[in-house]
């Protein structure tokens, strides 16, 4: 690196992408220079003296435990360490806080330009006091809630005096705290596991993990133990005009099918008197601005996105300028953000210009805003920025659905009727429902991601009689509680205050990292149901959601000065040493029962169907000892009672498709070969596809 001018400025941004934006916006001219040392992108900009702009990467700090042997716990004694030294694969971080320590030393002033949350205060942080050696106390910091160039240079004009130590207490807490206690857990179960099986398996657990998934076994164990009970609903349509609509009957369910029956005997070619009419009209407000979980949960729901995706995309149009800081709880719109000059930059875009001008003609702006508040930031909002290139299919619908939900809050409410008609059929009551929007208000502004569905009923009065033109009996059977979603799961955390805005989603995806859940539908396998009981059985306080939210409500005070992070960790160590001398001493009883749960989860990802030969074996796929190859056969071989077997590819990567072959019923596999698509191979060799495959490759 070439030696630069002496007694600059030196920011500090956690990513390179934000950095260059940063640098930019802070150059005079708009063009800051960029260098380049060892691979590590900095940036070099002139406002009214030098400044050099240097990006982490995320954070270049850890958690590690001082001098203790691999594998073993309990483990209290901890520091923050580079990355590098306890991770694999992150020798890179070496080279860049070379980097940053060597801008560091010809710097006269320090900036703390990270995000403005826990995470992005602790890597300024970690830099500023571990590779800036100690200027943590003398830096300024910089607060801002979106990547413009305008309040970028004001955020930099305008600096905090100096970092905001509670809220870095606060998040170094929090990652000390689920440290200890995920270090420490996850140790318990997987040397417990492995000391019975004499194999390793990974499993963890934590302070937050723990409770998500408990919640979630809970209503597996619901949904395996429920059983359906039979039931009868009358299905009947009148006609009106020359229109059919449907009707209820004022039973809903009925619990015996010669009482449905009856009703249909009753009823079938008569005809219906109407005996009131009832309209009730109502006003539905306009939606609350966004905050992350909201988002998440929306993007899900319209787009089938994971809370991960979302957030990923979210971050991405953050980055780009596109939309303000999306890691916040707030549902405030704050007027410091520039309603109007927002709207008005909206309206120069053909998409957004009709529904941003019907809000400029209002007399006064003034958006609907819920409870909740974050300091750090307001409610998510698109800047007024357009992309300075085409966005991909779902980075658009993120930015377009953030841009009508910004301009749905400005709207006026919705009114809408609900009708309601009683119709006496010989001895049964009926009713026929509708709905109409009268007004759609911020509807309009939300399309199409308002779902408001009409069902206008022709105008009836009392005393008007309607004919029954179909009637009949459906049989049914109740229903297992359903499934979450990940949409559903993030809403339940954010209920019982499990996490935060930002570490959700990830607490969700270890959760299917570790196969303890699988599918949108999320289902708990064996082992996830297992790690849930042995925690419960020998450790309660582990996937307690009081227990945790008392936690996170002790590190929030932190944050507000209220608690200090010493207590709050020594506080929380002194609650985990009991519950491991709990795990240690149920060690074999708590390895035996994982040990088995692991071996048959390992089995169930072997395992591809049943054996069409023998009926009773199920089909797996193995390794033979003598060839090496892999092949699918039965588990009946073992026995010596079956010999059925399929060769499978020797290359790849192979697993249960869960999805029969189209052609010829039997079972499919999932192949994966690297550089190629993956597909679905039918292991029958006598499938009409492969002797489709062979014909042509015989001609």
């Amino acid at each position: 690196m070439q030696r630069l001018e002496k007694k600059y400025t030196l920011v500090v941004t956690e990513k390179p992408d934000a950095a260059n934006r940063i640098a930019n916006a802070l150059d005079a001219k708009g063009n800051a220079k960029k260098g380049v040392a060892n691979g590590v992108p900095y940036y070099e900009a002139y406002r009214n003296g030098t400044i050099m702009v240097v990006p982490s990467l995320g954070h270049l700090y850890t958690v590690a435990s001082k001098r203790e042997a691999r594998g073993q716990f309990p483990v209290f004694n901890y520091e923050w360490v580079p990355r590098y030294q306890v991770e694999r694969g992150a020798s890179r971080i070496r080279i860049w806080l070379r980097v940053i320590s060597e801008l560091a030393k010809d710097a006269g002033a320090f900036v703390d330009a990270c995000d403005y949350d826990l995470e992005g205060s602790i890597i300024g942080y970690c830099i500023l006091r571990y590779a800036c050696e100690g200027k943590e106390n003398e830096a300024k910091r910089m607060k801002y809630s979106t990547l413009t160039d305008e309040e970028l240079q004001e955020s930099y004009a305008s600096p905090l005096p100096h970092l905001d130590f509670a809220l870095i207490n606060a998040g170094l807490a929090r990652h000390e705290v689920d440290w200890l206690y995920g270090i420490n857990l996850s140790r318990a179960l997987t040397n417990s596991a492995k000391t019975q099986s004499k194999q390793f398996t990974l499993l963890s657990t934590g302070r937050v993990q723990g409770p998500t998934l408990k919640f979630l076994a809970t209503r597996e164990r619901s949904i395996r133990r429920f059983v359906p009970k039979r039931y009868w609903s009358i299905k009947a349509k009148a006609k009106i005009g020359e229109a059919a609509f449907d009707m209820e009957h004022e039973k809903k369910t009925v619990t015996a099918r010669e009482e449905a029956e009856a009703v249909v005997e009753r009823c079938k070619g008569k005809k219906g008197a109407v005996t009131s009419v009832e309209a009730k009209d109502f006003a539905l407000a306009p939606p609350l601005p966004f905050d992350l979980g909201a988002l998440q949960s929306e993007c899900y729901r319209l787009f089938g996105y994971t809370p991960m995706r979302a957030l990923s995309i979210a971050q991405k149009l953050y980055l780009d300028a596109l939309i303000s800081y999306p890691r916040t709880s707030s549902q405030k719109l704050p007027p410091q953000i520039g309603y109007e000059r927002i709207l008005k930059a909206l309206a120069k875009n053909r998409q957004f210009a009709d529904l941003a001008g019907a809000l400029l003609a209002k007399p006064k702006l003034q958006p609907t805003e819920g409870k909740k508040q974050d300091s750090a930031h307001p409610a998510i909002y698109p800047t007024g920025k357009f992309p300075a290139k085409t966005l991909g299919p779902m980075e658009n619908n993120v930015y377009s659905l953030v841009v009508h939900r910004f301009l749905a809050c400005f709207g006026e409410p919705a009114k809408l009727r609900n009708v309601e008609v009683t119709l006496n059929v010989a001895q049964d009551r009926f009713l026929l429902k509708g709905s109409q929007t009268l007004e759609d208000g911020w509807m309009r502004l939300y399309e199409p991601y308002a779902r408001i569905r009409n069902r206008t009923l022709p105008n009836l009065a009392a005393g008007e009689t309607v004919r029954v033109q179909k009637i009949s009996v459906e049989d049914k059977f109740t229903s297992p509680p359903a499934r979450f979603n990940p949409a559903s799961v993030l809403r339940k955390m954010e209920q019982g205050n499990l996490g935060t805005k930002a570490t959700r989603a990830n607490t969700i995806q270890t959760l299917y990292d570790r196969g303890y859940i699988h599918g949108e539908r999320i289902a708990v396998s064996d082992l996830g149901v297992e790690v849930t009981d042995v925690l419960r059985r020998y450790c309660p306080s582990v996937v307690s959601v009081d227990f945790t939210r008392q936690l996170e409500e002790r590190m929030a005070r932190i944050q507000l000065g209220q608690e200090t992070r010493e207590n709050v960790v020594a506080d929380a160590v002194e609650a985990l040493k009991p519950v491991l001398s709990s795990l240690k001493q149920n060690e074999e009883a708590v390895g035996t029962q994982l040990s088995r749960a692991i071996l048959e989860a390992k089995l169930a990802e072997r395992t591809i169907g049943s054996c069409p030969t023998c009926q009773t074996g199920k089909l797996i796929i193995m390794q033979s000892k003598k060839t090496g190859k892999r092949f699918v056969g039965c588990t009946n071989y073992f026995t010596g009672t079956c010999e059925t077997a399929f060769p499978l590819p020797q290359r790849g990567y192979v697993k249960p498709s869960g999805k029969a072959c189209r052609s010829c019923g039997r079972v499919t596999v999932h192949v994966w070969l690297k550089g190629k698509r993956p597909w679905n191979l039918c292991i029958n060799p006598q499938c009409p596809t492969k002797t489709k495959e062979k014909n042509l490759n015989n001609r």
